[in-house]
């Protein structure tokens, strides 16, 4: 974008905001909907439906494309106030933030229309009916339940409306990024539809699907936050000829630097998740010879293209701010321009999705490889589970990833002259390792398709790895190794940490009772709730479970262990009394299990048709001899610890 042109939008930079976002939104649905139009012949032979009409082929790729832009403006809007612009020092949202957590409300407001209109517009493109077929709302309603896409977007709706409502009354910092969280979430859905949610490997392009939508919102929100931004800014700066204060736009310089940072991260997350994703769906000598292969290109393009620009906003724009406050104007010329290659990647992405993807090599897949995206090699042995990986791309990168930074701290602190316990790390990078080993090895490939995998699995999520994370002090490393802010600065990732460890929701989930309910209560309400039936075969489902366990196992701990000073303090005796209820119920619900003659998930491991796992009760017995017996292993070796604290406390005291 020219400058003369950037100068002419901003000169009502407070008036242009909208218009501005709208536009890239309206270049996203032109490119989606051309794309939508041009693809429109082979979509319909490979689907073999009939042309649902000019409307739903055109107005479906548009509005989904607009949706996407409004979500990514939920998104960016929520991080900015979070974390990319400090709040007062009451804990008031400031002027920048308030306006950011307003756009991001209004942006979740559009989302959820888009993603409430696509129910329709969706019901009318897989029954290949014109879309005025489908207006009825309770006939509709009624029917985007049995379509999957359809039931997607209705729950993208309800969580995009339910996301807008919480945050009309925020006016201090502490909720933002519970609603960043819950602006994410609003992705979930739509990354579970499309060509990534079926045929072979979709775990695997489930997985990446999310990292890169994920990711892409993340960074391309936050450019349009940090462009409206710098929109107000400039032209409250020209409003008053050059003579305003620094305070108009006393954060542009921080703002630019904080993002900076996240969006190479998203860059680096959305080109290794794309190339995973388009390498499960295509050959590479599909991308000059095929429609699809020819999206990918164009895909690659303008990532290319939008890493040119953050890396000239890094080279040019951040560093004329940190020379004059006041200069705006390369920031704001490379944000419109980065704002328009957004639009048009947005754009070309749903066209992806309504392009049919070349022909699988695989055209009979087995089963077990339709019901969880891979075959398995034979019966689970000791040498399948130790060596036949798999890799899990959320758990076994994030694995990875808080191994490093752990690893980075620690080097942070001896580079100050600060020790810091070799056992503490010992036990976290061996937690991470235990993290990596059971999502990724033999024993994450069989766990969909055996009990007793799945239960070990679960055990070692919520049992062993969660007491080893717990023992590495995490917390406490950070809050040594962070910088702090200083005073009269504005608050930085140190202080966002503290912010969060005294949060009132981290004290009320560190209760007693929740702490302990969450923990074993989970198992019982999985199990014997009628949720297993419905989660196994359900990939999102698993990730859901796996990070269920974690967390809820890492909380206890925090609790009763206490390495790292905890949300909520408890005496001895009360952290003998949670480990005392946590065996107890750990035992129970392994000899119930061992009991019970109901087979659960049974539809889903018939399903499979694995000639070598016919005796499934048996196997869910086993399930339940290892929660029962192994499941509490960690349970009595902090429960002894605790004791030997007590009487040592008490000697101390006598």
């Amino acid at each position: 974008m020219t400058s003369s042109a950037a100068r002419g939008i901003a000169r009502d930079g407070s008036n242009a905001v909208w218009p501005v976002l709208t536009a890239v939104a309206v270049v996203a649905g032109l490119v989606a909907a051309g794309i939508g139009v041009l693809s429109l012949a082979d979509a319909l032979t490979a689907t073999g439906l009939p042309d649902p009409g000019p409307v739903t082929t055109v107005g479906l790729p548009f509005v989904r494309a607009a949706g996407e832009i409004a979500a990514a403006v939920a998104v960016g809007g929520f991080l900015f106030a979070a974390f990319l612009v400090p709040p007062q020092t009451t804990g008031v949202l400031d002027a920048a933030g308030y306006r950011a957590v307003r756009m991001a409300r209004g942006a979740a407001l559009v989302w959820a229309a888009c993603a409430a209109l696509l129910v329709p517009l969706t019901i009318s493109d897989v029954s290949g009916e014109p879309l005025r077929e489908h207006l009825d709302p309770v006939a509709m309603w009624r029917i985007a339940g049995l379509v999957d896409t359809a039931d997607a977007w209705r729950w993208t709706a309800l969580l995009a409306l339910f996301v807008a409502v919480a945050a009309s009354p925020v006016l201090r910092w502490s909720p933002t990024p519970v609603l960043l969280a819950g602006a994410v979430m609003t992705l979930i859905p739509l990354g579970l539809t499309g060509h990534s949610a079926a045929g072979g490997s979709h775990d695997l392009a489930a997985n990446s699907l999310l990292i890169h939508l994920v990711a892409g919102a993340l960074w391309a929100g936050g450019l349009l936050a940090l462009l409206a931004y710098t929109l107000r800014a400039d032209a409250l700066r020209t409003d008053k000829a050059g003579t305003g204060t620094s305070g108009d736009h006393q954060f542009a310089g921080l703002a630019a630097r904080r993002f900076s940072a996240v969006a190479l991260c998203c860059y680096l997350a959305m080109a290794l998740s794309g190339i995973i994703n388009a390498l499960i769906r295509m050959r590479p000598a599909d991308l000059f010879t095929t429609p699809y292969g020819w999206l990918v290109a164009a895909k690659i393009a303008a990532l290319g293209a939008l890493g040119l620009i953050g890396w000239r906003q890094r080279r040019v724009a951040v560093t004329a701010l940190q020379s004059d406050p006041a200069a705006l104007g390369p920031l704001l010329r490379l944000s419109l321009t980065e704002a328009l290659v957004f639009g048009v990647a947005f754009g070309v992405a749903v066209g992806l999705g309504r392009t049919p993807p070349p022909p699988p090599v695989l055209t009979n897949p087995s089963p077990v490889e339709v019901a969880i995206g891979y075959d398995l090699g034979g019966p689970p042995t000791l040498a399948r589970i130790l060596l036949d990986w798999r890799f899990d791309l959320l758990f076994g990168s994030a694995a990875i990833i808080v191994a490093v930074l752990y690893l980075a701290a620690v080097m942070r602190l001896r580079r100050r002259g600060a020790g810091w316990s070799p056992g503490r790390s010992f036990a976290w990078l061996l937690g991470c390792a235990l993290l990596l080993f059971t999502t990724s090895s033999g024993l994450g490939r069989y766990m969909p398709t055996l009990f007793s995998m799945h239960m070990t699995a679960h055990l070692l999520l919520s049992m062993l790895i969660p007491l080893l994370l717990v023992l590495g002090a995490p917390t406490t490393l950070a809050s040594r190794a962070l910088p702090a802010a200083g005073e009269g600065n504005p608050p930085g990732p140190r202080e966002w940490l503290q912010a969060g460890l005294h949060s009132r929701w981290l004290r009320f989930f560190a209760h007693p009772v929740v702490a302990t309910v969450m923990f074993v209560g989970g198992f019982w309400v999985l199990y014997f709730g009628g949720i297993f039936d419905v989660a196994v075969s359900n990939h999102p489902a698993h990730i859901l479970m796996n990070l269920y366990f974690l967390l809820s196992g890492y909380q206890f701990y925090w609790a009763v262990i206490g390495v790292d000073p905890p949300p909520r303090a408890l005496p001895t005796l009360g952290k003998i009394g949670m480990v005392f209820a946590a065996i107890a119920l750990q035992v129970l619900l392994g000899v119930t299990l061992m009991g019970v003659e109901t087979i659960l998930g049974e539809r889903f491991y018939r399903s499979l048709l694995l000639p070598w796992h016919t005796d499934l009760l048996g196997d869910q017995h086993v399930g339940g001899f290892i929660a029962g017996a192994a499941g509490v292993m960690p349970l009595v070796v902090v429960l002894m610890a605790l004791l030997i604290q007590r009487r040592r406390n008490l000697a101390a005291a006598h």
